[in-house]
């Protein structure tokens, strides 16, 4: 008989979140899968307290039961799955602990249980509630020493993010990755009791508009103003506007390319280059936009004249090609070097971390926050 924990979860597992259901109907909490690693070859398992069950197929009996202090190794060899030296025939296997324990996956703790997929090599799969994968989520994505506010702010951001795009690795056998790409998240090795209880404090809270879970994007520091979807993706969001912040001209930096670098790049791709002579960029003031920047100053397109042809460029464009930490910035050229010197990190788009923490220490709440950031949106309690 499957156990009810995890026949709960499997059911959850399955709901797709578009339109908020009513709060009579509301008490349960969803799943999401998480994709610890992909393409190892042995992943080892044990649990903090108890046993723990293996399972091919959880309407079964478990195949395997692991004591406690025991040890279990999973190897892919020769295209087949091995258990404690045991081959299995399937390409998936459920490993669930029993209540009073968590499962170590080589060595670090999880919360829910896992779920390991045969594909090119083993995909390593967390099966968590939110509110529990939150905890491994928000000291990750901020620092936990932070204004309480702005925590909970960062809270409701990552679950509705979580959310929206469950689905998003579907393909790769889960809903969201364990990096950047997603929101980093690192089990229970990660949670601290500041974050956790700004977790606990918006448990189930999640943002809407017209009636649709947003997706609540967020970045390090918006350099003084944050951007406008159609300045990044090219379509516009309604609730992804550009708003200004407390201060401006935060977190500056600096990157300086070599001119030979620079040039090599800008020839790639079969484009006549030659030696730069000249940049064509209006200069930056944050909030002012221009034929060539946005309305928060960030960079549309910067137009370079070399010696054999000449290269446009987006903001996009340069900031991936050169590792630039925001598209807010200027750029100049010395003798044997191009400057890049500019504000802020991150995409720009929805909350601003560090101006989260701002709006918090000068006594704002986490939903003047949220509300500040995520233009025309309702908190609803989902769960």
């Amino acid at each position: 008989m499957m156990k009810p924990y995890l026949r709960l979860c499997i059911f959850f597992l399955c709901a797709v979140f578009v339109v908020m259901p009513s709060q009579t109907s509301a008490s349960w909490q969803p799943e999401i899968s998480v994709g610890i690693s992909q393409g190892v070859s042995e992943v080892r398992l044990s649990t903090t307290n108890g046993k723990m069950s293996v399972y091919e197929n959880p309407e079964q009996k478990p195949i395997l039961e692991v004591p406690q202090g025991g040890t279990l190794d999973v190897r892919m060899m020769r295209g087949q799955l091995f258990v404690n030296g045991r081959e299995i025939r399937g390409d998936h296997l459920v490993i669930q602990p029993e209540t009073s324990g968590f499962i170590k996956v080589n060595n670090t703790p999880y919360r829910g249980y896992i779920a390991l997929l045969k594909r090119t090599g083993l995909t390593v799969v967390n099966h968590v509630l939110v509110e529990d994968y939150l905890y491994g989520v928000v000291p990750k994505e901020m620092p936990p020493s932070w204004n309480t506010e702005a925590l909970q702010a960062q809270s409701v951001a990552a679950r509705t993010f979580a959310l929206k795009n469950r689905k998003r690795h579907s393909a790769e056998g889960f809903d969201l990755c364990n990096t950047s790409h997603c929101q980093v998240y690192e089990g229970m090795s990660a949670e601290m009791l500041t974050t956790t209880e700004a977790v606990n404090r918006t448990r189930g809270e999640v943002l809407f508009h017209k009636g649709a879970i947003i997706d609540a994007l967020f970045h390090t520091d918006s350099g003084g103003m944050t951007e406008a979807s159609e300045n990044v993706w090219g379509s516009s969001v309604p609730y992804l506007r550009s708003v200004t912040e407390l201060q401006t001209q935060t977190h500056p930096w600096n990157r300086t390319v070599s001119m030979s670098e620079f040039e090599e790049k800008l020839e790639k791709n079969g484009r006549a280059f030659g030696s730069l002579k000249e940049i064509r960029l209006s200069p930056l003031t944050v909030g002012k936009g221009g034929y060539d920047r946005s309305p928060s100053g960030r960079v549309r397109s910067a137009e370079f004249i070399g010696t054999k042809g000449r290269v446009t460029l987006s903001g996009n464009d340069l900031r991936s090609m050169f590792s630039l930490p925001s598209t807010l910035f200027d750029v100049r050229s010395g003798r044997a070097d191009v400057i890049f010197s500019g504000y802020g990190s991150g995409h720009g788009l929805g909350l601003s971390q560090w101006g989260a923490k701002e709006l918090a220490d000068k006594g704002k709440s986490y939903k003047d926050i949220l509300f500040h950031y995520y233009t025309g949106v309702t908190i609803e309690k989902l769960y």
